[in-house]
């Protein structure tokens, strides 16, 4: 037996906002003080870190779990399945529905039944939760389904990752041009092939010094509303990422029994296009290797950084051969690795 995705779907939402879009834009400094450089300075040097061009989001009448069953509806599709036989729907996000004009988080009831109800589906043995688990959350959810799997408790689930960002962001904070919307989701199930599908993986929370590196704060300008917004310290994150995920990801390897030779692609979570770069690079110098060519693909030019959906995204663009130049063949053993809120890394390896 084995546990493999046999479907995936997306959902990149139609709203395009490109950098120039935010140029006049009133950012602030985290005292609320002003910068001393103009916005097409600032926004030039976003570009050269992250690699964001523009960003998607979401139509003001639709929320995250219109995203999540956009994509659910492809997935299913995709694996050709009942949707009645699903067991478990897993859904991973950090802010629930969130409607536009507002950023008040509502998960009562959780995405998870929400996304059931608009499938349709009347079984009440399919059962429905939400995941917590910053950025990685689809890649837990996952590792979780995995569990659930072999442990014979299902046979089919459906794991989402979506999210609404841009209706978190404090306006006023230059990182509000990170964030973007989307979803990503898979069929994970039980199938015949030994020779294919999950290999290991890799789950570890560090919240030492490391746990509020990303946090809701307050907006940077004067005199605000005590409203909060997603906040994080970039620093922070990028130093703590390049250091821990590269160990994720050989841990992960090793424990699959396969060589980095092996390696076909490393999909990563879309933060940033530099530390993205940096980890893989990271990652290969474990095994005093360079980095192979074109075994890295990316999204976040485009799509920027939508949480949870960037993995599920990716994955299925590049499954579907939507992405450049990157394909998968049958038997490829890829990579999946994320870091986020919490701070959580998880990895795992993956036969195609």
């Amino acid at each position: 037996m084995a546990v493999k995705i046999t479907g995936t779907g997306s959902y990149i939402p139609y709203v395009i906002k490109k950098n120039n879009e935010f140029l006049n834009q009133n950012f602030l400094n985290s005292d609320g003080s002003s910068f001393k450089v103009n916005n097409e300075i600032i926004i030039k040097k976003f570009k050269s870190i992250t690699g964001i061009k523009e960003r998607r989001y979401a139509e003001d009448h639709h929320m995250t779990s219109d995203l999540a069953f956009f994509a659910s509806e492809k997935a299913i599709l995709d694996a050709n399945i009942n949707k009645e036989t699903i067991d478990y729907i897993i859904v991973a996000h950090n802010f629930g529905d969130i409607k536009k004009g507002t950023n008040q988080s509502d998960i009562l009831p959780s995405l998870a039944s929400r996304v059931k109800f608009k499938l349709g589906i009347k079984n009440p043995n399919c059962v429905c939760y939400d995941i917590i688990f910053g950025c990685p959350g689809w890649v837990e959810g996952v590792i979780q389904a995995n569990s659930f799997i072999k442990s014979e408790m299902a046979k089919t689930c459906l794991v989402i990752g979506a999210e609404t960002l841009s209706r978190t962001y404090d306006k006023r904070d230059r990182d509000s041009m990170i964030y973007s919307d989307g979803a990503g989701a898979s069929i994970i199930q039980k199938v015949k092939d030994n020779n294919s599908g999950i290999l290991s993986h890799k789950t570890c929370t560090y919240t030492d010094k490391e746990a509020f590196y990303l946090f809701f704060g307050e907006s940077y300008e004067e005199n605000n509303s005590k409203t909060k917004y997603i906040k994080m310290n970039g620093r922070k994150v990028y130093e703590f990422a390049i250091i821990h995920v590269p160990k994720a990801l050989k841990e992960c390897l090793e424990l699959s029994g396969k060589s980095i030779r092996d390696i076909k692609k490393v999909f990563l979570h879309q933060a940033n296009e530099k530390m993205d770069e940096a980890i893989v690079k990271r990652f290969y110098e474990l095994f005093q290797m360079e980095i192979p060519e074109n075994i890295l693909p990316m999204s976040i030019n485009k799509l920027g950084n939508s949480s949870v959906a960037t993995i599920p995204t990716l994955f299925d663009l590049v499954k579907k051969e939507k992405l450049n130049d990157h394909r998968l063949n049958k038997g490829d053993i890829v990579l999946f690795g994320s870091v986020g809120a919490g701070m959580n890394i998880n990895a795992i390896t993956y036969k195609i």
